[in-house]
């Protein structure tokens, strides 16, 4: 008897190039819809599945091969005489290789169809066929990635098909069609968390190692709806690591959290963290108090070491790099509108393992790539996911990414806190969340100049934040040319939670801060409170806080 192929393709990529070869190699064809004329169209001869089935396509293509006389032919066990006996009385021939890729329910989740439009893209025999032929993997070859291809070919030729070979293919269609599923599932799922959690994750890359050499690693992203990192492109630069990837993700999310500008400060396509609840608890406020919202963050070992807003790129380079001139050394900077030239000569000057922004002005590539190994990223949307995952020995912690800047804004204090201080207060709280917990930011023209963070307890993260900036302060005032730190002591600190002793309002006052924002909630409130009235010092609570371990 021949042997028999069953060849439907979305993907027309190679496929005519393999199906010449079986056909030459005495096989029957058999095909349905585009892929059949795709097919005869290249010369090729084809038997329409529904000279097979007897029965016509219908319903607009959504019935093409769900027919016994596909699936039996597909599903039978050749050992078994019983199953062999099966397919003689009902007249069913074997099929021996089955080669389906889908319809592309990936792409076109993302293109913003009508829900009635994009359902017609969920594949329904593609799928049960491949699961069928990889369940049969024994008996039926089964191709689903075009790559596979010539070595699929190779093996029918040499009349040597190994039987590793054919469960590795039937274990590719599993981990494609789970991927598919769980993009469907997502799609049509209304629930924030359902029973099963799946995620369709497509293999990136390879990557050389982990967060250390002996750890193996890769990078997978979403197949249905890329994110920050899947949509960078590299545009110079050594290969991405592990630790470079978590870092530039911290580094992106930093600078987005206060807007996203892909043309530049006159136009945002995403807004700034939390800007919803400013609006409803801060409404007075906005037009004045916010501050330009230019933002460069630079990370170090996936904590920022500087973070700060500026009228202008180069500003808000200047202050972030004075913020930590040490620790920048080999870290990541973020923009989060596109790099002009000036701000890349500035770069130039120290080691950067990678600069990301959302597009690069006139000269400023040509300035950066004369660093070798330089990795420059060109950021093509902002951080979008709705979820955060932490994988734990043996499940997955899903939780809500942190959206939410703040509940309410409640002066605690006899006093509120100047007016003059309002924008660095509004700076900080957004700051603060994406520094390590325990976190403290001491914030001085709308900058980070002193950061805290990771810290077992409040207190020691709040003496650290107070010594550098202290030391920012001090090393402004004694250069010849001074910096954007010159003057008087920072003014303002940021917690990212609350203070369950007053000792921290006490340190804080120490170093001359006169505004302290952070979320309340411990039950020792009432002694930092007590302890903000006789210092000095206004406190407002925002009634949320932003742990991040």
């Amino acid at each position: 008897m021949k042997k028999r192929a069953l060849i439907s393709v979305y993907n027309k990529e190679g496929i005519t190039d393999l199906v010449s070869f079986l056909h030459g190699s005495g096989w029957d064809i058999l095909s349905t819809g585009g892929t059949s004329r795709h097919l005869k169209e290249n010369g090729i001869p084809v038997i329409d599945v529904a000279d097979v089935t007897g029965f016509p396509e219908c319903l607009d293509g959504r019935v093409k091969t769900l027919h016994p006389a596909v699936h039996a032919g597909i599903l039978a066990r050749r050992e078994l005489e019983s199953h062999k006996q099966t397919l003689e009385d009902l007249h069913i021939s074997p099929i021996d290789l089955v080669c389906v890729n889908l319809y592309p329910f990936f792409e076109k989740v993302q293109a913003g169809l009508p829900l009635e439009e994009t359902v017609e893209f969920i594949d329904i025999g593609g799928p049960a066929m491949l699961r069928s032929a990889a369940k049969n993997y024994r008996d039926v070859l089964v191709i689903t990635d075009p790559a596979d291809y010539i070595e699929a070919a190779e093996g029918v030729k040499a009349g040597n098909i190994t039987l590793e070979f054919r469960r590795r293919l039937a274990g590719k269609v599993f981990n494609l069609t789970s991927a598919y599923d769980a993009a469907v599932a997502r799609y049509l799922l209304d629930e924030p968390y359902p029973e099963y959690w799946s995620l369709p994750l497509k293999k990136a890359r390879s990557l050389r190692y982990g967060e250390n050499s002996h750890q193996a690693a890769a990078l997978y992203v979403n197949a249905d709806r890329p994110g920050g990192i899947g949509c960078m492109e590299q545009l110079h630069g050594k290969e991405l690591g592990y630790n470079n990837i978590r870092d530039l993700d911290l580094a992106w999310k930093a600078a987005c959290a206060f807007g996203f500008y892909p043309q530049g400060v006159s136009g945002p396509a995403a807004p700034p963290l939390g800007e919803g609840d400013l609006e409803r608890v801060l409404p007075e406020f906005l037009g004045s108090a916010r501050g330009p919202r230019v933002c460069c963050a630079a990370v170090k070992h996936n904590t920022p070491c500087g973070i700060s807003l500026g009228s202008s790129l180069g500003e808000a380079y200047a202050k972030t790099f004075a913020c930590d001139p040490v620790s920048i050394f080999g870290g990541i900077v973020a923009s989060n509108v596109p790099l002009d030239a000036d701000t890349a000569e500035k770069l130039g000057e120290l080691f950067l393992e990678i600069v990301v922004a959302p597009d690069f002005e006139e000269g400023a590539l040509a300035i950066l790539k004369k660093k070798k190994n330089l990795r420059i990223m060109k950021a093509l949307r902002a951080p979008r996911e709705t979820n955060e995952l932490i994988a734990v020995d043996g499940g997955v912690l899903v939780q809500e990414a942190d959206r939410k800047l703040l509940e309410k804004w409640e002066t605690v204090t006899k006093e509120a806190p100047d007016a003059a201080y309002l924008p660095d207060m509004l700076f900080g709280i957004r700051a603060v969340a994406w520094i390590k917990s325990n976190a403290i930011a001491v914030v001085k023209n709308e900058a980070a100049v002193g950061i805290g963070g990771g810290q077992t307890n409040r207190i020691w993260a709040a003496e650290q934040a107070l010594a550098r900036a202290a030391a920012a302060v001090d090393t402004a005032n004694k250069a010849a040319f001074p910096g954007p730190f010159a003057g008087e002591c920072a003014r303002v600190l940021a917690s990212d939670a609350f203070f369950p002793f007053p000792d921290v309002v006490e340190a804080a006052a120490a170093a001359g801060i006169k505004a302290v924002i952070q979320p309340g909630g411990s039950i020792n409130d009432k002694a930092s409170i007590d302890a903000c009235d006789k210092l000095g010092i206004a406190m407002i609570f925002t009634g949320t806080r932003h742990f991040k371990h």
